[in-house]
Formats: structure tokens, sequence, C-alpha cells
């Protein structure tokens, strides 16, 4: 049997007194809810900041390489249009520039393409080229035959032309035949060894 002295009658004070109590108690846990929300909302604010601060700095850098991309593209083009059409062991009539098609869930572009009678040159441009590029390139004369049926039966040729090389970027693509076109000083020189027609 319980012991009955355990038990305190309340009182209107004890009762007071455990209300107040309860009442500081959830003040002060507002208060804190309402401190965790400040935190929150000013994180959030920061978080926000962050992100625009970063998608600025990648327009920026997109910008960037964009006109660093445009600038070889350009050089490149210039050059072949100006003279640099005989090479492959051939002589092109005709250069176009950022020639794009879709069709049939294929797309691609071809940053400069060079034509005569029976074969096409399809160029790659980059500011900076990467052995990592190479597929890209070699998958390029499949689909310049897909999406321009016209020259179906021509014979392509695959060329990289960058601002830079190095060693081992420019020994792939002679090992995949494709043609190796840089700037050297205020020339643009071209490897064609092991050039293959796709």
């Amino acid at each position: 049997m319980e012991n009955v002295s355990e038990y305190q009658t309340a009182t209107p004070e004890s009762v007071w007194a455990i209300l107040q109590e309860t009442n500081k108690t959830l003040q002060e846990m507002g208060r804190k809810q309402e401190e965790t929300d400040r935190q929150m909302k000013e994180t959030d604010r920061q978080m926000k900041e962050t992100d625009r601060r970063m998608k600025e700095l990648q327009t920026t850098v997109g910008s960037w390489a964009n006109n660093h991309g445009t600038f070889a593209e350009e050089y490149f083009f210039n050059s072949f249009e100006n003279g640099q059409q005989n090479f492959f062991g051939e002589k092109f009539d005709q250069i176009q520039k950022n020639l794009s098609s879709f069709w049939q869930g294929i797309e691609d572009e071809y940053d400069i393409v060079l034509y005569n009678h029976a074969s096409v040159a399809l160029i790659e441009v980059k500011y900076k080229a990467h052995v990592n590029d190479i597929p890209n390139v070699l998958k390029k004369a499949d689909t310049f035959r897909i999406l321009f049926p016209n020259y179906k039966y021509f014979k392509i040729y695959l060329g990289l032309a960058s601002m830079a090389f190095y060693p081992e970027l420019e020994q792939e693509c002679i090992n995949e035949g494709i043609a190796v076109i840089k700037q050297m000083g205020d020339a643009v020189v071209i490897n064609d060894t092991n050039l293959k027609a796709y």
C-alpha cells in the first residue's frame, strides 16, 4: 500500500508556480525556435548568395572559354580560307564553318568543312585540345555521312586543330589517322602523317 504522505495536496499557489515555470519554459523554447528560424533564414540567404556568385563565375568562365573557342575557330578558318586548302594530299575548292544538322535523332556540328569533287575534310577546332576530344572527332565521319547523304561515298578526312598540342595527344591523333593542325608562330602547321580516309 502506497504511503499517502508522499502526495502533496495541490494548492493554488503551487499550481500557479507550476504554470509560471511551464510558461517560462515555453517562452524559452519559443525564443530558441525563433533563433533557430533566424539562423536557418540566414543560412538560406547565404546559400542563395553563394549559388548566385557561382552562376556568375560559371557565366564568366564560360564566356572566356567561348571567346577562346571562337578565337581559335576564326584563326584556323581564316588560315584555311586564305590559302591553306592544299593538304591531306588534295586541293579543296570550298570551305564552310560551323555547319550543323539534325536528322532522325542524330545531331552534330562541324567547325570547319572543306570540300572538293571527291573528298571532304572535317576539322574539329579546340583552343586547347585534349586526348578526350579524339572519340568525338572520330565519330564525325559517321555522322556527316548520315546527315549529309550527298557525300556518302566521298572520302572523309579528319583533322584536329588546336592552338596547343602536347606529345601524347599528337601521337594519338597520328595513331588514329587524324591530321594534327596547330599554330606555330604565325603559321599553321599540318601533320598528316598516317592520315586515314574514313
